[in-house]
């Protein structure tokens, strides 16, 4: 149930953000306020998975918490940048050349350099909270929520034509 309405979040938020829009599309785009309730949306019901599939003792929710926060909030950052970058490829679509692909293709390899670079940043904090073997089963549900959210993108992004 939780997944579901993970997805719906998702598909919503990007579905009506925009980003894939055509010219067959008549959706009014939403507002900056509208779109950030739909991101604390997705963002609690990911803590709720993440409470529900780590199931955390007392001790490790005091640790994990404080630590996850912070890496939300980069991880927002990272997601804002690919939001940019996904608007910018919709904007172009319809006149896409090769240099403004070639420039969105840098972005993204290197919006996926940052998400890595973030996932290093914070494992020996998570490790530190919880230890090596539940940072990593954090690791792998992090790591599903993310390719949920990357698929349902990626579903609705266009291919170049």
């Amino acid at each position: 149930m939780k997944l579901t309405r993970l997805l719906l979040a998702i598909f919503l938020l990007v579905s009506v953000s925009g980003i894939a829009q055509t010219a067959n599309v008549h959706a009014q785009p939403l507002s900056d306020d509208d779109i950030k309730l739909f991101k604390e949306d997705v963002q609690a019901v990911k803590d709720d998975i993440i409470n529900h599939t780590m199931m955390f003792t007392d001790a490790e929710n005091a640790t994990f918490w404080p630590v996850y926060r912070e890496y939300a909030k980069d991880q927002r950052a990272v997601a804002d940048k690919r939001l940019a970058l996904i608007t910018d490829y919709a904007q172009s679509l319809d006149k896409m050349d090769d240099a403004k692909a070639a420039q969105l293709t840098d972005r993204l390899l290197q919006i996926e350099d940052e998400t890595q670079a973030l996932r290093r940043q914070y494992l020996p904090k998570f490790q530190k909270a919880l230890g090596a073997k539940r940072a990593a089963k954090f690791y792998q549900v992090d790591n599903r929520l993310t390719l949920i959210v990357d698929v349902q993108l990626a579903s609705e992004v266009p291919l170049i034509p």
